[in-house]
C-alpha cells in the first residue's frame, strides 16, 4: 500500500465531512419514504465513514512507522556519512600538512637558490667589471697563472715578477737547468678584440674584429719574443699564457697564421689546460735533474756499502777458520774417545781364570799389552 502524506489525509477527511453534510441537508429537505431511505443511506455512510476512519488511522500508523524507519535509516546513513567525512577530512588534513611542509622545504631551497643566484649575479657583474678594465684584466690573468704554477711546481722551481736583463719583469720565470734554461711565462688577455669578434653583426664588423684580434696577438708575441728571450739567461723560447679557453680555441680554430708566426718567434701560446700539462712535464724534468744531482751521493754510499761487504766477507772467512779449527779439535776428541772405548771393550773381553796365580801369571802381561796398544 502506498503511503499517504498528511495533506492527502486531510483532503480525504474533508471529503468525508462534506459527504456527511450533504446527507444531512438532504434529510432536512426530504420527508416520508425518502426519510427512511436517507436514514438507511446515512447509516451506510456512517458505517463507511467509520471504516474509512479506521483505515485512515491504520494508514496514519503505518505512515508513522514508515517515517520512523526512514528517519532511523537516514540518521544511520548520516552518521556513516559524517564518520567517513571526518576520517576523510582528517586524512586530507594530514596530507595537506605534509604537502605544506614539503612545499615550505622546497620554497626554502628555492629561496636559498635564489640567494645563490643573486650572489652569483653580483659576482658575475664584479667579474665583468674586472674584465672590462685592462689593468684589472691583466691582474686577473696573473693571479690565475700563479694559481696554476703553485699547484704544479715546487716553490724552488719558479719565481714571480722576476727581473731579467735590461730591468724587464716577467710574470713568472720557471727555473730549469741548461739546457734549455729558465723559461719565461707572460700572461696576456686580448678580451676586447675577442668580444668584438663574438659580437660582430655583419661581415664588415667581423673583418675589423679579426684584424684587431690578429694584430693584438701578434703584438703580444713580438713583445714576449723581444723582452723575455734573453740569450745566456733564459731558454731559447717563452710561453704566452691566455687565461681563457674560449680565446685559445678561437685562436687555434680561425687564426692558424698567428699560431704559425708564434712558432717562428719561439713563443708557445698556452691555455690553462695546456699550461698545466706543460708544467707537469717540467716537474718530471726537474725530478730527473734532481735525481742526477744525487747520483754522486748515491755512488758514494754504494762504494761505502761495498767496503762494508768486503769487511764482512773477511770476517766471515775468519769465522770459517775458527769453525774449521773447532771441527779438527772435535775430530781429535772423537778419535781419543773411540780409542778409550775400544780399550774398554778389550778389558771386558779378558777371560778371568780360577785362583790368583794364573791371573798374575797369564793375565797381567795381556792387559799391559792391551793398554800399551
Amino acid at each position: 500500500m502506498p503511503f499517504l502524506s498528511p495533506v492527502e489525509l486531510i483532503l480525504i477527511a474533508l471529503v468525508v465531512m462534506l459527504g456527511i453534510g450533504l446527507a444531512a441537508l438532504l434529510l432536512a429537505r426530504g420527508g416520508g419514504s425518502k426519510t427512511d431511505a436517507l436514514e438507511t443511506g446515512f447509516e451506510r455512510l456512517v458505517a463507511q465513514q467509520s471504516e474509512l476512519t479506521g483505515r485512515l488511522q491504520s494508514m496514519a500508523e503505518a505512515q508513522s512507522l514508515a517515517q520512523n524507519a526512514l528517519t532511523a535509516t537516514l540518521n544511520e546513513r548520516l552518521d556513516q556519512v559524517s564518520t567517513r567525512m571526518g576520517v576523510s577530512l582528517e586524512e586530507s588534513s594530514v596530507k595537506t600538512v605534509e604537502s605544506l611542509t614539503t612545499l615550505a622545504e622546497r620554497l626554502a631551497i628555492i629561496d636559498q637558490a635564489q640567494k645563490n643566484i643573486t650572489e652569483l649575479s653580483s659576482q658575475v657583474v664584479g667579474l665583468q667589471d674586472i674584465l672590462s678594465n685592462r689593468q684589472a684584466r691583466g691582474a686577473f690573468g696573473e693571479v690565475q697563472l700563479q694559481d696554476i704554477v703553485t699547484s704544479a711546481l715546487p716553490p724552488s722551481a719558479y719565481a714571480f715578477q722576476a727581473t731579467l736583463a735590461g730591468q724587464v719583469r716577467v710574470d713568472c720565470l720557471v727555473h730549469l737547468p741548461n739546457p734549455p734554461g729558465s723559461i719565461a711565462i707572460d700572461a696576456k688577455f686580448p678580451l676586447d678584440a675577442y668580444h668584438a669578434l663574438r659580437n660582430a653583426k655583419d661581415d664588415a664588423e667581423r673583418t675589423v674584429a679579426q684584424r684587431q684580434f690578429r694584430g693584438d696577438l701578434l703584438k703580444h708575441v713580438k713583445d714576449i719574443s723581444e723582452k723575455y728571450i734573453v740569450p745566456g739567461e733564459t731558454a731559447e723560447s717563452a710561453l704566452m699564457f691566455l687565461p681563457s679557453e674560449a680565446v685559445y680555441a678561437e685562436l687555434h680554430a680561425n687564426f692558424p697564421d698567428v699560431v704559425t708566426k708564434s712558432y717562428a718567434a719561439r713563443v708557445w701560446i698556452v691555455s690553462p689546460t695546456t699550461l698545466m700539462a706543460t708544467l707537469n712535464t717540467v716537474r718530471a724534468v726537474l725530478k730527473d735533474v734532481e735525481m742526477r744531482k744525487q747520483a754522486g751521493e748515491i755512488q758514494k754510499y754504494v762504494g761505502l756499502m761495498l767496503q762494508d761487504v768486503t769487511r764482512l766477507d773477511g770476517r766471515v772467512a775468519n769465522l770459517e777458520k775458527h769453525f774449521q779449527m773447532a771441527e779438527k779439535d772435535i775430530r781429535d776428541i772423537r778419535t781419543s774417545a773411540d780409542s778409550i772405548a775400544k780399550r774398554g771393550d778389550k778389558i771386558q773381553d779378558v777371560e778371568l781364570g780360577e785362583g790368583d796365580a794364573p791371573i798374575a801369571a797369564i793375565g797381567t802381561p795381556r792387559i799391559e799389552r792391551d793398554l800399551l796398544t
